[in-house]
């Protein structure tokens, strides 16, 4: 435990930029409640205003955490989330931002991970390739992801890119905590083709054989492999269905564990998620936010290739 407090007074300090006297909000589940009470004495120990809050854990990713819990975060200066599920892409963290919260969302975090990994790496250098790889988003118009014989294109018009280097010092700013990834929201019925998810999956973890999904005009039609059984909810409505973000990882420590957290952060990875993303530009909510991750693509943007079997070409 004393070790964890540590860190996470790093963290708070290095990532956050938490002052004395500000209000620190950690919001936590029952399955990470020793990770929360950790974070809860690193606040209290840099003389902020510490709170622990804590919840029964979510059902999936995506999922509003309990009103009480979202006015708190509205009311706090900086909020940091370590929960078994993700609310990173909620309305009560986008409402919590617009109010000026700065906010770290730790979905799946383990111990291992606050000390090893994405959590180590150069947090100077994932910001700058961040920074690069979200101004191409930005800019691109269409993008075209393949793999294995697998191509899926993706509109992209209009749509801001959106950085998350794992460094929130401002108010407002929020994201991902290990971070080190640029995502956008494509536009809800502009997505077509298949694609190999080989790397992880939310709700299943480190795969060990393929899903191809199918996607027709922006909605998953159908998932194949072993473990679609286990994503029904994406199927369960037209909502859940939406592809709705096209991640690329750049953060040179990120490792693929199973816990997404992690794994979209990872180099030679792109993800896809379906279901909301009301919270980085787009347009559609959903019951869910369900991540895939692909190992070792290629990617390009308006046509510029970006990604050549996993590797940086800009």
């Amino acid at each position: 435990m004393e070790n964890m407090v540590g860190i996470g007074q790093s963290v708070l300090k290095t990532c956050l930029n938490v002052q004395a006297n500000e209000t620190v909000l950690v919001v936590t589940d029952e399955n990470k409640r020793n990770i929360g009470e950790a974070f809860y004495a690193a606040a209290a120990a840099l003389g902020a205003e510490a709170l622990l809050m804590t919840m029964q854990p979510r059902a999936v990713s995506g999922q509003e955490p309990p009103a009480a819990v979202a006015a708190a975060m509205q009311a706090a200066d900086v909020v940091i989330c370590p929960m078994s599920t993700s609310i990173t892409h909620t309305d009560a963290k986008l409402r919590a931002a617009k109010a000026g919260a700065r906010i770290a969302t730790m979905p799946g975090i383990t111990e291992d991970m606050l000390s090893n990994g994405a959590m180590t790496a150069d947090y100077g250098a994932v910001l700058a390739l961040t920074e690069t790889v979200t101004d191409l988003l930005s800019r691109a118009h269409t993008a075209r992801l393949e793999k294995d014989g697998h191509v899926l294109t993706l509109d992209l018009t209009g749509r801001p890119g959106i950085a998350s280097p794992g460094v929130y010092r401002l108010r407002g700013q929020s994201g991902n905590l290990p971070s080190g990834e640029a995502y956008i929201a494509p536009l809800e019925n502009g997505s077509n083709g298949t694609m190999c998810i080989d790397g992880s999956m939310v709700g299943v973890g480190l795969l060990t054989e393929p899903l191809v999904v199918t996607v027709e005009n922006g909605r998953l039609v159908s998932i194949e492999g072993r473990e679609a059984q286990r994503l029904e909810i994406l199927l369960r409505n037209e909502r859940n269905a939406t592809l709705c973000e096209l991640g690329i990882g750049t953060n040179h420590a990120a490792r693929l564990t199973g816990v997404i957290l992690e794994d979209e952060k990872a180099f030679q990875t792109v993800h896809i998620a379906f279901g909301t993303n009301t919270g980085f530009g787009g347009a559609n909510k959903a019951d869910c936010h369900i991540d895939g991750v692909i190992r070792d693509p290629t990617l390009y943007l308006d046509d510029r290739l970006i990604l050549d079997r996993g590797v940086f070409v800009i």
